[in-house]
Parts: structure tokens; sequence; C-alpha cells
């Protein structure tokens, strides 16, 4: 999954620098054929804005600060370009910095929902949970927020820590609705379900999970506990096969070998 998201990440990043490459032949064209050079503010400065995003996520730092620096040049106040900029900081190892920053974009631009998700992320990095909970729930409120089923699971994972359970149980079942084909509610709700011994349910959730393509040390762990509650050890065994094969060095084989053994 992880190799999956990296190489979407990099396809959109390819598709931005393809943009931006023809946008740079068109203006050498028009020099070329006399006519006059006319330069789209804007869209330059979006374009700019999401080059850096997508090296930001990729890591590049060098190359999102010299896209910052280019966006700023067009407008040193853009939220957007703050917003960035915030999270080039908390990739760098500054967070006094992009606290800092993210507070600043947030104030430029009202119902800024990204810049609420994202600030989110780095609260909850921080373990200042109440304050990330906070930031989760105004952007999943959000009706027209494109990212609103991520940031639901965000709001979950931070109830779930606050010791919310109903609420972050209705977060995790919202996200599975409004968007069929994200799979972290699914692990979510079934070792929920599992803790409050509702077997049956946390089964149908991790079918569920794993119905999307899904696996992962934790799913297995979670597997091989309600398979042994409903006595298959045919299929016990086999996620634990799967389990010592994949995942030798986890946490959730070694809590296996500690406590299940």
């Amino acid at each position: 999954m992880m190799q999956m998201n990296n190489f979407i990440r990099l396809l959109k990043l390819t598709l931005v620098s393809v943009v931006a490459v023809a946008l740079l032949i068109g203006c050498a064209s028009e020099v070329k054929s006399g006519k006059p050079r006319k330069v789209d503010k804007s869209k330059s400065l979006e374009l700019h804005i999401k080059l850096a995003q997508g090296y930001i996520d990729n890591g590049n730092r060098e190359a999102a600060r010299h896209h910052l620096r280019k966006a700023s040049e067009i407008d040193k106040n853009s939220a957007d370009a703050t917003e960035a900029m915030a999270r080039l900081y908390q990739l760098e190892g500054e967070p006094a910095l992009a606290e800092e920053t993210f507070k600043k974009a947030l104030k430029r631009k009202k119902n800024f929902t990204l810049a609420n998700n994202n600030y989110g992320v780095f609260l909850f990095g921080l373990k200042r949970y109440e304050e990330a909970l906070a930031q989760f729930e105004l952007a999943a409120s959000d009706l027209d927020y494109d990212g609103r089923a991520s940031a639901l699971v965000n709001v979950g994972r931070t109830a779930l820590l606050l010791g919310k359970n109903e609420r972050a149980k209705a977060a995790f079942e919202h996200a599975s609705i409004l968007d069929k084909g994200i799979s972290e509610p699914y692990i979510e709700l079934a070792a929920m379900s599992f803790q409050n011994q509702e077997y049956a349910e946390a089964k149908r959730h991790l079918d569920r999970y794993q119905a999307l393509g899904q696996q992962s040390a934790r799913a297995l762990l979670l597997g091989i506990r309600l398979e042994r509650v409903f006595g298959n050890k045919d299929k016990e065994a086999s996620y634990l096969l799967v389990l010592k094969n994949r995942f030798p060095y986890s946490k959730e084989y070694l809590e296996y070998k500690q406590t299940m053994m």
C-alpha cells in the first residue's frame, strides 16, 4: 500500500511537471513568434504551489523550497503557499516555525480546510490530541472537502486516543459511507468490535478491509485472534504463517509470540 501511495504521488507530481513544461514551451513559442508574452500570474502561482506540495510529499526539500520562493515572488501573502511552507518546516524538523506558519495560513484564508487537516496531523504528531481533534473536526465538517473521508478517519483515531469511543465509531462509519474504497475505517471498526466482544461484527469489518486488497501485521494478528475465537484452526494457522513470513520483526508478531503461543 505504501509503495502504491508513493507511486500515485510520483505520478501526480509528474503530471504537474508535464503541465509546467508545456506552459514554458508555450511561452517560448510566443516569444519566437513575436507575439507579446502574457503571463497568467494566478496560474503560475497555482502551478508553483502544486509542484511544491508534490515535492514535499516526496521529501524533496530543495525543490519544494525553490517553488515556494517562486510562489512568494508572485504573491507573498498567498495562504496556500504559506500552508505548504508550514509543511516544509514540519518536514525539516522545525516544529516552532511550522506551527507559527500553519497559524499564519489559517489567518490568511477563511475556512481553509486543507490547512485544518494538515495542522491537525502536525499537532497529532506532537501528541497534542485535543487540539488535533479540533482541527480534524473542522476539516471533517466541510461538506465540499475532497479529503473529508480521510479527515473523518483522523477524527476517529484521535478520538480513540482520547477515550471518546462513540465519536470514534461514528467517524469511522461515516468515513466508510463517504468513500467505499477507503480501507482504514474497516480495520479500526474491526478492532473496536473485537475489543467489545462483537466477534461477528469484527469478522465482517476485517473481511471488508481485506477485500479492498489490504494486508497488514495488525490485520493478521486480529485475524488470528478472531479465528481462535471461532475455533477455525486452519484459518488461524494460515494467518500466522503470513504474519511470520511477511512481518517477522513486527510488534504484532512479537506480541503473538509473547501472549498467544
